[in-house]
């Protein structure tokens, strides 16, 4: 652990987090977190805890933390996309060379209404940017 911790800990939650401020300056060197506020990344808003008022310094580091966890957030999505290309093609090997007609029998129905659902949608949206960059 490092020496310095930092002015302020973001407990991960669902949609954004809990804040506390980080206190070591105590008589027994114990750490303390006292919550200073709740984040919600969805809609931006940011909930002082009970009477807490939120300084300007606070409230910078808060709305930086959420800045840095959207980036974050964004770039885990399109990891997720890039996995989710590979699974595909994994999947087609497997239907390719591995897969017995019962395995087959079981996601095969399922398999062709996700493809189908995904290249609709990607259809849509591929005809949207095509239009939007004519109109342009």
């Amino acid at each position: 652990m490092s020496h310095e911790l930092p002015e302020f800990f973001f407990r991960i939650r669902e949609n954004g987090a809990t804040v506390f401020r980080v206190d070591t300056e105590n008589r027994q060197r114990r750490i303390e977190m006292d919550e200073i506020a709740v984040v919600n990344i969805k809609n931006g808003q940011i909930k002082p805890h009970g009477s807490h008022e939120l300084t300007e310094v606070e409230t910078a580091a808060i709305r930086d933390w959420m800045a840095q966890r959207i980036e974050v957030l964004a770039r885990r999505d399109m990891d997720d996309i890039h996995r989710a290309v590979d699974h595909l093609n994994l999947t087609a090997q497997w239907v390719q060379s591995r897969a017995t007609d019962a395995q087959l029998e079981e996601v095969t129905d399922t398999l062709l209404l996700t493809m189908h659902d995904l290249r609709s949608a990607l259809v849509k949206r591929k005809a949207e940017r095509l239009l939007k960059k004519a109109a342009e």
